[in-house]
């Protein structure tokens, strides 16, 4: 599975899980009701949803340009950091304003969100890989072409 498909699939799964980790981690940790915690729980996937679509998009960009093909261990760390670094940029002003606390105490409250997704993100994507197949800018360029036959 490529291109389009791929993308919203891989983006559907993902933020489907999230919305649950979400408003479990926001309810224990921040010691709101679920219902709350829900609420932020689905802005922040939304906006991680339309992320997803523009960081995926640049890093296969980027990562077709590049020599060695393949995803190893330090490509999928920086797919999840620099994913994951995204959302802190757009989600803490967000639960800051939503739960009504300071920048720092909404990024010390992400800071477990963050620790957990970016594990999750990496797992996840090891995951949907092993079940979906690499993406075309992952594949060795004799694997494309043959693929593309």
């Amino acid at each position: 599975m490529q291109g389009f498909k791929r993308k919203l699939v891989y983006a559907c799964l993902f933020e489907a899980l999230a919305i649950v980790f979400t408003t479990f981690g926001l309810a224990v940790i921040a010691g709101h009701d679920s219902a709350h915690s829900s609420a932020a729980a689905v802005a922040s996937s939304t906006i991680a949803f339309l992320w997803n679509f523009v960081f995926n998009g640049l890093f296969e960009r980027w990562e077709a340009r590049q020599r060695v093909r393949g995803r190893n261990f330090a490509r999928r760390a920086a797919h999840a950091i620099g994913f994951e670094g995204g959302l802190v940029v757009m989600l803490v002003p967000l639960f800051a304003w939503w739960l009504g606390i300071s920048l720092w105490d909404a990024f010390v409250l992400d800071l477990g969100l963050i620790v957990f997704f970016m594990v999750y993100t990496y797992l996840f994507n090891l995951l949907f890989d092993r079940v979906f197949g690499l993406p075309s800018s992952a594949m060795p360029a004799d694997a494309v072409c043959s693929a593309q036959s």
